[in-house]
């Protein structure tokens, strides 16, 4: 056991110590949520895969960790307190597993009174109980019983009193055992924290290892969420291998370091919700920390984060807010108002003649809807236009990128814009998606020549049109001919093309990229990084206007 002695400390205003900042990163310290919501869990193991043993205690406002105990065991699972059934494998639920079981009862025997974890710890050997932080207080707590009153009778032997696990309680057990080894409970105003012993630490969780300490709120009942805290420099380390290959030229990897560093210390969405700065899935950025058995970060990667340490982007002076990014763009960016509705100066789409110039797989795609299935998907969606006759591309950009995407339908027509025209078309369901912003729709209208929301112009001089390759043009005189779903059809002012769309059939759509076409292009940045570029020039291309510091 540690030699180690906490004294006992009185909190005054404990509610500030839950106080969310105003901005995400605090400290350069950045808390991760791999688990919350939905995806919470009742029972979370650790196992420490560097040094040994874990202190137990809470991240305070500053997300400085603030120790109240320890244990020298190198597994830990943290389990939400109450009524905990084990099954024959050692896995923790809150329900009666089938077959065999063993369970840990939520009422306990509870002696008050101890100054320190050290008194309260030599206390619980003696009793064969465990120490706990309830309430700001070191207690003893011993048995886990199934009722108050076999709790009753046996605090008395004990000299305490019958108490019952609380909706904000996590009980820290040896993984696969009864063994409990410490307990805590704030009532929500603070969450477990649990860090791991040694000066380099890395432990598992969920199949991959992360630097760090762990947070587990549980506020309002229920399972736990699972935050990773963690330094700045480390988290963007634990983000570049997963978001670029680890292999990828160095200056690719340190033009997409300043993205992840900039993109976490303004991205807050998850902040007041749930707690943490950042989710670890791609609604964030992906983020896996020392990696599994497979991948992990490279030195090469490791490298980009320090060669550009502490590097952001700014716009005017200012933090950039939203430093997106994604895979590919097929040809061009866009701008992030016509993706998201509001303009950004230092997100303007563009040609981009550098993409091409590398190898990007699946960068064409081509999905098939049905006209039931269009029609399934968009009352699902809530955008019910009856049965679809018909769907077609109603706007470009000048990029030549998706603006505006029209459904008609037996009882009306419904026109989406935005990053809604890709996202629409997911499907869990039918396993189809769109993968870009960059498309066609062949089968209905869109495959011909589409001209406003009625079909009619007066004249067709002067008119704009996107050719094959996306380039701009404009049309002379008063009749032109297109290409058609049916074939060549002749157009003139006043007039929509002939040889109209499969109304009862397929739609196919093709395109290039996959991502939302907006910020940087990854394989962009790689194909320039191949080119001789550096990453301060690929991130002054992609984003306009911006300063790097």
């Amino acid at each position: 056991m540690k030699n180690k002695l906490f004294t006992m400390f009185f909190v005054v205003a404990f509610f500030a110590l839950t106080a969310v900042p105003a901005s995400a990163v605090t400290n350069d310290i950045v808390k991760v949520g791999l688990r919350y919501g939905s995806s919470a869990l009742f029972s979370a193991n650790l196992e420490n895969a560097v040094g040994a043993g874990y202190e137990f205690g809470y991240f305070d406002e500053n997300r400085m960790f603030v120790s109240l105990g320890w244990t020298e065991e190198t597994t830990g699972s943290m389990t939400a307190a109450g009524t905990i059934y084990m099954d024959e494998s050692g896995n923790y639920s809150p329900s009666v597993p089938s077959g065999g079981f063993r369970s840990l009862g939520e009422w306990h025997v509870q002696m008050d009174g101890f100054r320190s974890f050290e008194e309260a710890a030599d206390q619980a050997r003696l009793d064969g109980g465990w120490p706990a932080w309830i309430d700001w207080e070191y207690v003893v707590r011993v048995g886990s019983f199934d009722s108050q009153s076999e709790a009753e009778d046996a605090a008395g032997r004990y000299g305490g009193r019958a108490v019952r696990a609380s909706s904000t309680g996590v009980i820290v057990t040896r993984t696969r055992t009864e063994n409990i080894l410490f307990e805590f409970d704030c009532s929500g105003v603070l969450s477990l924290g649990v860090q791991p012993s040694g000066r380099e630490t890395s432990t598992w969780f969920k199949g991959y290892k992360y630097g760090g300490g762990f947070e587990y709120p549980r506020v309002t009942g229920g399972n736990l969420s699972v935050i990773n805290v963690i330094g700045l420099e480390d988290y963007v380390k634990g983000v570049i291998p997963y978001e670029m290959g680890g292999g990828w030229p160095l200056a690719a990897l340190e033009a997409q370091a300043v993205c992840a560093r900039t993109f976490v210390q303004g991205h807050n969405k998850h902040l007041s919700a749930n707690g943490f700065d950042v989710c670890g899935g791609v609604d964030c950025q992906v983020y896996n920390g020392h990696g599994s058995g497979g991948a992990s970060p490279s030195e090469t990667s490791d490298r980009a984060v320090e060669d550009t340490a502490g590097e952001c982007l700014y716009y005017n002076g200012t933090l950039v807010q939203d430093a997106v990014y994604h895979s590919s763009d097929g040809g061009a960016t866009e701008d992030g108002g016509n993706v998201w509705g509001t303009e950004t100066g230092y997100l303007k789409g563009k040609v981009d003649p550098y993409e091409a110039q590398t190898t990007v797989p699946n960068n064409s795609y081509s999905v098939t809807y049905t006209a039931s299935e269009l029609t399934w998907i968009l009352d699902q969606k809530g955008y019910s236009v009856g049965t679809v006759q018909d769907v077609y591309v109603s706007e470009y950009t000048p990029a030549g990128n998706v603006k505006q995407v029209t459904f008609v339908g037996s009882n009306g027509t419904k026109t989406v814009t935005g990053e809604t025209c890709r996202t629409i078309f997911y499907s869990s369901t039918y396993q189809k998606s769109v993968s870009s912003m960059r498309f066609d729709i062949n089968g209905g209208r869109g495959s011909g020549v589409y001209v406003n929301g009625s079909g009619t112009l007066s004249s067709l001089e002067g008119v704009f049109v996107i050719s094959g390759n996306r380039t701009l043009g404009t049309l002379a005189g008063n009749t032109a001919s297109a290409i058609s779903s049916s074939g060549i059809a002749s157009v003139s002012g006043g007039s929509q093309p002939s040889g109209g769309g499969n109304r009862t059939g397929s739609f196919v759509i093709t395109g290039t990229g996959n991502g939302h076409n907006v910020g940087m292009s990854q394989y962009g940045a790689k194909a320039m990084a191949e080119l001789g570029y550096s990453y301060r020039e690929i991130l002054e291309f992609y984003y306009t206007d911006i300063t790097i510091g």
